[in-house]
């Protein structure tokens, strides 16, 4: 492996051990939106199950919505066929179901995918949802929603939904940096399989990303400060999340 592989390996297997997130006999159904971060939580997982201490089995589930218009399921499918991934693409329609007035936005389209991945795991017996959440996305959700709805929340690395609990959510990517992410995804060429959203480049979470890159300048703690409280630890100087 790669040193960026490797890191990034390291990375994961802490977060899974310390939050026990894959336990034997566990179904995952691996959301792929196309893009490099869910690629990145495909190939780790795929590959982690030869070594595993415990069996397990994963179906990599892409959901192509009415708007997008990039087309990445086909080249998804070579790249799971390449893999050897078991695979499932469907499509959604997100921009259709829309209420008269509403507009098309990340918060619209989450929830969407959200309810089908549910969905599709409750009727398929799924026990848990891999997603391709990461370290960075997870400090510009906990400012996004403190400075937008007035609440202090985040995305968590384990979670149960009260409407199913018969399905967790895990984020095997949660101690991964974005910027290691890029690095990986091109030495594997996920550039040519990626998906953008269209309407990513418009969205608040740019605005966050300069935010925390302009406070991390004075003060490089920056990051794991916030990991830290959301976390809740008072001993931050162990830099666990």
């Amino acid at each position: 492996m790669s040193k960026i592989e490797t890191r990034i390996a390291r990375a994961v297997s802490k977060v899974i051990f310390r939050h026990n997130m894959i336990e034997e006999n566990d179904r995952i159904l691996v959301a792929v939106s196309g893009g490099k971060d869910s690629l990145t939580l495909l190939h780790d997982l795929k590959k982690r199950q030869r070594g595993f201490p415990v069996p397990y089995t994963i179906l990599a589930y892409h959901l192509e919505t009415d708007f997008c218009g990039c087309c990445a399921g086909s080249r998804l499918k070579s790249l799971f066929e390449q893999w050897e991934v078991p695979y499932r693409i469907d499509g959604i329609a997100v921009r259709q179901n829309l209420k008269p007035g509403q507009e098309l936005n990340c918060f619209s389209c989450s929830t969407s995918r959200r309810i089908e991945l549910l969905r599709f795991a409750r009727q398929h017996g799924f026990n848990k949802i891999a997603l391709g959440h990461h370290q960075d996305d997870i400090i510009e959700t906990t400012l996004l929603n403190l400075f937008y709805k007035g609440e202090f929340s985040s995305m968590l690395p384990v979670i149960t939904y009260d409407k199913e609990p018969q399905v967790k959510i895990i984020r095997p990517l949660a101690l991964v940096r974005e910027e290691q992410i890029v690095e990986f995804s091109r030495q594997k060429n996920f550039n040519g399989v990626v998906c953008t959203c269209p309407y990513g480049r418009l969205s608040k979470r740019k605005k966050m990303k300069g935010i925390i890159r302009l406070l991390s300048r004075d003060n490089p703690l920056v990051r794991y400060n916030i990991l830290a409280s959301v976390e809740g630890k008072k001993d931050r100087k162990r830099r666990r999340f």
